[in-house]
Formats: C-alpha cells, structure tokens, sequence
C-alpha cells in the first residue's frame, strides 16, 4: 500500500530559508550562501520522507519566493519592466518580479484560493513570448536522485496557471488568458522530455483551479490541454491533484476522462461530497490518490475514521490502486511538533505538525496493508478520547450567548451618513483626512524588549516603560508629519492575532509553528481548541496611554473576529461560526470598554473576511452572512459618535461589496495600491457607497518610496469616482515590516499630496 505527500513546507523547522533570504536582500551573504541553506534544507526534507517510508515524495515544491513565481520563471514570462533579455533567470530578475526594485514595482500578489498564503500572479497578454527559462524542477529531481531519492516532480498545471493569471497593464481587461494555452504547452513538453531524461517515473500537475466553478469552455481547456500533452507523457505516470474543496461533478468527469492521467488527486477532509462522486464512478485501472490527513490544520488525524474511509474506497478503486495522502500540500501546516518543547502537554498530544503528518499518513497506509502499528493507533484514539472529554474545551456560560445571537441583526440604530455627522462635528477633520493603518516599524530594540520582558529578564516597570516611550516617538512623528488620526504604533504586539489570542481563553500558542504567508514573511497561528471568552481588558491601558500624549483622535486598534479565526489554527469539533460569534462577543466587550476610556475613534480590523469566502459560489451566502453579522456584533451597541473603522487586505472585493457595506463601518480602509485601482472599478460601475473609505494609496509590501506626484496621482483617480467627503488618504497596510528610513519620507509624501490636492480642490470652489 503506497503513500503521498502533496507538497512540504520550505521555510524549514526554524525558519532557515527566511532568515538565509533576508540575509541575501540585505547584501549581508552571496547568492552562494543562500543556495547552500536551500540545498540543505531539501535534502533533509526527502530523507525524512524517504525514512518515514512515504513512496510518492515529491520534488520542486521547495521555492525561494513562491510556485506560481516559478512557474512564471519556468516559461519566461517575465513582464517587460523588469528588463530581462533572456537565459536561465537569475536570482536578480526573479527578486525583482516579487519584490520590485528600485526603478520598477513588483507584481501583484493575491491569496491562493482561500488560504493566508499569497502567490504572485502572472501578468499576460498576446504579446507575451514564453521561453523555457528556468531549469529549476528539473535540477531539483536531479538533486533528490543523487540522494538517492526517486521524487516526483510538481508542476502548476497549465490550465490552472493561465486561470490564475492576469492580463498584463495595457492588455484589454477582457483579454482571453486560455488562448495562450498553446503558446505555454512547448514549454511544458520541453520540461516533460528533460524529467524523463533524467528518469522520472512519475509526474504531478497541481490542478487545483479544478474545485471551482468553471464553464464548459474552461473545462473544455482541460481536455485540450492534456489531449495536446498526451505523446509527450507517454511512458510517464501523470498524477493530477485537486485540493481545498469538493470537485464538482463536471470538473469531476472531465477530470476522470483525460485519457493521459494515470492519477487523480482529491481533498477528502474539505471535499467530503467526492468521496460519493469516487463511490459513483470512478474509471478502471486508474490510481486514487486519497488526501485523507489534513494539509491545513494542525489537528492529529482521526486514524480510525480515515482508515474506514480508506477501506471504503478500496473497495471501489481496488488495493493495488489506492494510495493514501495529504488533503493539500503542507505548506499550510506548521513544520514540526519536536520543536515545542513548552506546549502544554495534552494539547500537544491532540496536535499533529507537517513532520507528524507524514508519519500518520505512513501508518494508514501500512494499516491497510494489513501492518497496523497497534499501539501508535491506540495512542491516537486516546488522544482523540482526551479531546472530546477534556473540560478545557468547554464553558456551558460562553456556548449560550453564542447561541443566543442567532435569530436578531445586531446593527447600530443610526445610518452611516447620520453617525457620520455626529463623528465630524466631534472629531473636525479636514477634507481628505490622513491616517495610517496601525503597526509602526518593529526594530530590533523594540523586539529585544518584548523577548526580554517574556524571558522575565526586565520587570513589567522597565517594560511598560520603554514601550510608553516608543509610543511617545510614534505620536511624535504623526504630529511632526501633520497626520489628521493617529495610531499609537503597536510596539506591544508581536502578532495582530497572537497578540489578542494570549488574553482570551480558548487559545494555545506555539513556539515555532509558523506557516509561510509570502516570501519571507512568516505567521504563528495561535490554536483555538476550546470555547473562548475574554477575562480582561486587551488593549485599553495602551490605548489611553496613547490618547493622553496628543489632542488629535488615536484609534483604539483591534483584530476583527472573523480575521482571529481565519488566522488561528481552528478547533474542527464545531462549526467555525460558532466559534466566531463566541470571538465576536469577547471584542465586544473590549470596543465597549475602549468607548468608556474615551477612545473616539476604534479600528476593528477584518483583513482575512474576503480571505475565508468558500471556493464555491453555492456556499457563499452563508459564510458572508455569519461572517458580516460577527463584525456587526462587535459594535453595534455603542454610540453614534463614537467612529468604527475597518482594514481589509490583498483581496478581490468587486465580488463582496454589498457585504462590505453591510459590515456598516463608518470607515474602510483597503488594500489597493498593488491590484491597480480594480477596487475602483466597483464605484465606476454605480455602487453607491456612503461610508468612509480610504483605498491604499502606496503599497507598504515593497521598499519603494513614491513620490508625492505619484500619490496625488493615485488621489485624483479615486476622487473621479468617489465623493470627497468620504475619501480618506492612508497607506494600504500596516508599516510593521518597513523600516523607518522608508516610512518618513513614503508618510510626508503621502501628507504633502492629501495637502496638494485640499489646495486645489478649495481653489477650485
């Protein structure tokens, strides 16, 4: 019985490659040194794959930035600005398209279907050449093999990558990405010839686009491509995998008749109906590769009921014909159990990271071959046991007032325009005001603090007092910059999530599960694994603090409840929405207290509320609906004057505006810099929007400064389509990752534009 991994996590057990490419992009080592770290890190990913006894290990899922950036790489298509005249592309070109550099920026980077990873999207149009320029999956299965590793290699399947494109700037937006299916498929022909070359056996194509709603014209796409590919994998064993939902049954025909596939891949934690469509018809002779351990959560398997569901489907597909798998890659994971060394001990034991993932995916199978490891399987069905009974789980008090907010609406009594009002006659804020999103630059000392301060090095005294003395430089800075709503920083906070997950209860925390959310950007996502209520204030004596140190309005800053659950590690015993509204009532109660201390103005940020929306447009009402009234929970009962703003990250919004605007914040602010002014398109196009609105006006994820022209530019856009009254002028994100030699000048460009255009806006009058 045969074993699979989709895909592992790269950034390493201690995070090696993230530190290895920051080192890199600082100048501080050579390429040489970052490759030496990547190579390393490989090679003990295969082994400890091989060594667990997995027979399906695959290749070229490592990346130094992201797949969907490598794949661009792979066919050469590189957009124009970046300059590149052809050959292998390097490390510079490569940087360059993900990050941006001096001159140009970088390309858009967006969320991988409804993960917190994001991927950089490829810009393409008729005029793209595609060339094969990357010989980066080959030389990676050639590595394992000198290991001694036989691997599979993974490629993004080329219809999921042109579905998954853009059209390049200058492209007309309607521009059909699947007609240039047969400009990439050469490429891909060339990479299939040289992995056979080197004696692969097997080939994997991550066709994950196949769970969504497509057309027959995009299912038809499917058919030619792998039709167009079928000499050139002739010999080869072709495994198509699916992950993050159910296939539907169209996808799934299409999916089961490509006559060149030997393999199919399937989500069965997310994509329970497949299982049904597998029972139903599932064609002879062909190998089921089923992703029964979860990919996305950290939970340890139930062996005993995934063992059922595998004894199920041997008995349709046949024993020599089922392989037992990952739901999705494991990237989405975090890396290894071994090292938390503090977890409390029966937490840990309901836990399962990447590495213990491997090793139970391992036991399933050996189990169905008839070599069940009794007392690994005992040990997991007490654990399991010990999960369902333990009264840390539960707390009967916090189960009825979530329950009890099911039937009513909860909203504000006033409208928006009228709260508006109330806001502007207490707050008397000039016309297009200024703001930031939350987190000033984290340096070094500041980290240093709050390490110490845990470690219990310094007292709370010395603590207290050196993060009052950095809130006191931030409100500084605003004052000297002219900003209109100040923020205090957030010099306390490691984690927008993290930092609320440690003063509810409910929640566990891990020294290093982190999960890799871009680049080298990392997160830890607290576990929620029991029912959660807030003992204490959060945030209100920093708040305060902040408040007392200016006249001007400081935002009270908190993480929405929808944006807590997107980004923890969820309980799987009970719907997530119950677990929201049990979140959405502990942030009431702390908006409640802020608005007592005096707190005007209070941000409730909903990052990850597009972040969560189901693939699949049939289960869309239901998620918006329960994750629009958890906002509204949060503020509905305070008073008019009192104002509520709301963040929103990377995201295609056009979808989700009416929920937007039934959040019914006083004011939003967006992501918008990088996705060029698409939010925009929404206003065009006659949506009526009443409430604030602050569309980022510079991205914060690049090191680039822009000028005060470029971002008066960018003012004048949306001014064209939205009222002055309304428009707020603010960065697209929080400026924790910056440094402050980037954010000075980026801030006073940014004021000195919002003023440019008050000026000739009062000119004009």
């Amino acid at each position: 019985m045969a074993s699979h991994i989709v895909g592992y996590p790269r950034m390493g057990p201690k995070r090696e490659l993230k530190f290895a490419l920051e080192s890199f992009w600082d100048g501080k080592s050579t390429a040489e040194d970052l490759e030496k770290v990547a190579t390393d890190l490989r090679a003990s990913i295969w082994k400890q794959m091989a060594d667990a006894g997995i027979k399906y290990i695959p290749s070229n899922t490592f990346s130094y930035y992201d797949q969907v950036l490598d794949t661009t790489a792979m066919l050469g298509a590189v957009p124009e600005r970046y300059s590149w005249t052809g050959g292998e592309i390097g490390f510079d070109t490569y940087f360059s398209m993900a990050r941006g550099n001096a001159t140009v920026p970088a390309m858009e980077m967006t969320k991988w279907f409804d993960t917190n990873y994001h991927f950089i999207v490829p810009e393409l149009g008729p005029n793209t050449k595609f060339s094969y320029s990357s010989h980066k999956a080959v030389n990676e299965y050639k590595e394992a093999k000198a290991l001694g590793v036989d691997t599979v290699p993974v490629l993004i399947g080329p219809v999921s990558y042109l579905l998954l494109s853009k059209p390049a700037k200058g492209v007309e937006k309607g521009f059909p990405l699947l007609s240039l299916l047969s400009s990439i498929l050469p490429v891909y022909k060339e990479v299939i010839a040289e992995l056979k070359a080197a004696g692969a056996s097997w080939i994997q194509f991550d066709e994950p686009t196949l769970v969504l709603d497509l057309d027959a014209h995009k299912l038809a796409a499917f058919s030619a491509a792998y039709t167009e590919l079928e000499s050139a994998l002739s010999g080869l064993n072709v495994l198509v995998e699916t992950y993050f939902a159910d296939v539907p049954a169209e996808s799934f025909k299409t999916l089961t008749s490509l006559s060149s596939v030997t393999a199919y891949g399937f989500d069965l934690v997310r994509g329970t109906q497949t299982v049904e469509l597998i029972k139903s018809g599932f064609p002879a002779g062909k190998y089921l590769f089923a992703g029964v351990v979860d990919g996305r959560n950290i939970w340890a398997d139930d062996l005993a009921a995934s063992l059922s569901t595998l004894q199920a489907l041997e008995a349709v597909v046949g024993k020599d014909k089922l392989v037992v798998s990952t739901s999705c890659s494991l990237m989405h994971t975090a890396v290894d159990l071994v090292n938390e060394t503090k977890l409390d001990s029966e937490i840990k034991s309901w836990l399962a990271f990447a590495a213990q993932k491997v090793v139970e995916v391992d036991a399933l199978a050996k189990a169905l071959a008839g070599q069940k490891d009794e007392a690994y399987f005992a040990a997991n069905a007490a654990a399991q046991a010990s999960r369902k009974s333990s009264p840390r789980v539960t707390n009967e008090e916090v189960q009825k007032a979530a329950a009890a907010l099911k039937g009513s609406d909860h909203r504000r009594a006033t409208n928006v325009s009228a709260r508006l009002d109330a806001q502007q006659k207490k707050l008397n804020l000039p016309v297009l005001p200024t703001t930031t999103i939350g987190s000033f630059p984290q340096t070094v000392e500041l980290r240093r603090v709050r390490r110490e301060y845990k470690a219990k090095k310094i007292s709370e005294e010395e603590y207290v007092s050196a993060i009052k003395e950095e809130i006191s430089k931030v409100v500084k800075l605003q004052e000297e910059l002219d900003i209109d709503v100040l923020v205090h920083g957030e010099p306390e906070r490691n984690d927008m999530v993290e930092y609320f997950g440690e003063q509810l209860s409910g929640f566990a925390f891990t020294a290093n599960g982190w999960v890799q959310s871009y680049g080298s950007r990392c997160v830890k996502p607290p576990i929620i694994y029991g029912d959660v209520s807030r003992p204490n204030p959060m945030t209100v004596f920093w708040s305060k603090t902040a408040q007392s140190m200016t006249s001007r309005p400081m935002k009270g800053m908190l993480t929405g409840p929808v944006t807590i659950l997107n980004w923890s590690f969820v309980r799987n015993d009970q719907p997530r929405f119950e677990t929201c509204y049990q979140i959405a009532l502990a942030i009431k109660k702390e908006v409640e207290d802020l608005e007592a201390a005096g707190i005007q103005v209070i941000q409730i940020d909903e990052a990850a509320l597009r972040e969560g929306l189901p693939l699949r447009k049939a289960e869309h009402a239901f998620y918006l609906d329960w994750a629009v009234h958890s906002f509204r929970i949060t503020n509905c009962e305070i008073k008019d004057t009192t104002q509520i703003h709301t963040h929103m990250c990377y995201s295609n919004f056009n979808d989700i505006i009416h929920s937007i605007i039934n959040m019914d914040a006083d004011v939003i602010t967006i992501e918008n810099s990088r996705s060029d002014e698409k939010l925009l398109s929404v206003f065009r196009g006659g949506v009526k929007y009443g409430a604030g609105i602050g569309p980022g006006v510079y991205d914060i994820h690049s090191p680039r400064i822009p000028s005060t022209e470029e971002i008066a530019d960018r003012i004048s856009k949306m001014l064209a389509v939205l009222d002055t009254n309304i428009l707020w002028v603010n960065p697209d994100c929080g400026l924790k990752t910056r440094k402050y030699t980037e954010v000075k000048p980026a801030l006073t460009n940014m004021v000195s534009a919002a003023k440019l255009i008050r000026t000739q806006l009062a000119s004009a009058k």
